[in-house]
């Protein structure tokens, strides 16, 4: 296990590097570039500035996020195939700066989603939250503006102004699309792609949706056991894996998230992993929680426990944390509670690996 961090990028994030270097087991970044809109090939000299810089400090850049999709790939346009061209470019200038994993997503439309960004809890830290009771009284239009209104100024993955400034048009587009379809053009697109990155020794991690179910009557085809195993069968190669994270899987309390990462850690198919906990409050609704098994309803202990049976070399990140001791930070990725989590994590792989009888064991 590789324990990593995801940063921003300087005047983009509160957090330092030299804090992030700190955090005991800390080995490096599951780093973002997101000045770039879905589409755009990403320079080499851009990701490479960005490498060194984190190298500097200390730490590894071996993964790389939000490599984002664009919607006419989503949608199957006839302007998907030069998108598809720019993505396989990006991916040759990332493997030429030593990235080894990029991590993505299928959403189509919205990336994560949640009603409220900074719920207080009995603590008095605030978290993410989700209900779909307040979903129902919402359009669409009516969640992105009111997630940029508690945004706090960061620009959000997922929730860029140029992805949604057409928002009105791209919902009109996918009323004409199902399930089956979404997944149709979605083999087009690994089709299109895992041949550059078998070459380049790259590897994708498909991100699950978030959350687990779909949203809006817009089709979402990456939530679940099942579905999960159908997308690693479109293109069958170690190159097309998965980002296995355990809080937007575990966000439907029928996703058994140890058996899952025993499934495809045994195919070799978990590319990297975000581990967070969540609390389940009712139907469709529930808070993140501290990464201790006993603040959610997620299992850490049998959940590291099988990272460490099938899955040991992967990379993972502590993920969503929540505003703790006044920090204030990008919703969801400040220091303190995701360097908590990390820590964590650590403390339980190290009793794992004892337990095995590895007298010495590190997480790294």
């Amino acid at each position: 296990m590789k324990m990593t961090f995801r940063w921003y990028g300087e005047g983009n994030d509160s957090v330092s590097l030299k804090q992030i270097k700190q955090i005991p087991g800390m080995t490096g970044l599951m780093g973002v570039l997101d000045q770039y809109a879905a589409g755009e090939v990403w320079p080499v000299e851009a990701i490479r500035e960005y490498v060194d810089h984190v190298n500097k400090a200390g730490l590894e850049v071996e993964v790389i996020e939000s490599v984002n999709v664009h919607e006419d790939i989503k949608m199957g346009l006839p302007t998907r195939d030069q998108y598809i061209e720019n993505y396989k470019q990006t991916i040759r200038n990332l493997a030429e700066c030593g990235i080894k994993v990029i991590v993505y997503n299928f959403m189509p439309v919205f990336d994560w989603l949640r009603t409220d960004l900074a719920r207080e809890n009995e603590d008095g830290s605030t978290a993410l939250y989700y209900d779909e009771e307040e979903i129902k009284g919402m359009t669409p239009q009516d969640i992105v503006a009111n997630t940029a209104a508690k945004s706090g100024g960061y620009k959000l993955p997922g929730w860029e102004p140029e992805r949604l400034a057409e928002l009105d048009r791209i919902l009109e587009l996918y009323k004409g699309i199902d399930a089956e379809q979404l997944l149709a053009n979605y083999k087009y697109f690994l089709e299109g792609i895992i041949p550059t990155c078998e070459e380049v020794g790259v590897r994708m991690g498909v991100h699950p949706d978030d959350p687990a179910w779909p949203v809006f009557g817009i089709p979402r085809i990456a939530h679940s056991v099942a579905q999960f195993d159908r997308i690693v069968n479109l293109v069958d190669s170690p190159a097309n894996g998965l980002c296995l994270c355990t809080g937007s899987l575990g966000s439907n309390p029928e996703n058994d998230i140890p058996a899952a990462i025993r499934h495809f850690g045994s195919m070799d198919r978990i590319a990297c992993m975000h581990v967070r906990n969540v609390k389940y409050m009712g139907n469709r609704r529930f808070r993140e929680g501290a990464h201790l098994s006993s603040d959610g309803n997620l299992d850490l202990y049998e959940i590291i426990k099988a990272v460490y049976e099938t899955a040991p070399d992967v990379y993972i990140r502590p993920d969503h944390g929540r505003m703790i001791w006044d920090e204030q930070a990008r919703a969801g990725y400040g220091l303190y509670d995701r360097a908590l989590g990390a820590t964590y994590i650590n403390g339980l792989w190290e009793a794992i690996a004892k337990n095995d009888g590895q007298k010495n064991a590190k997480a790294f």
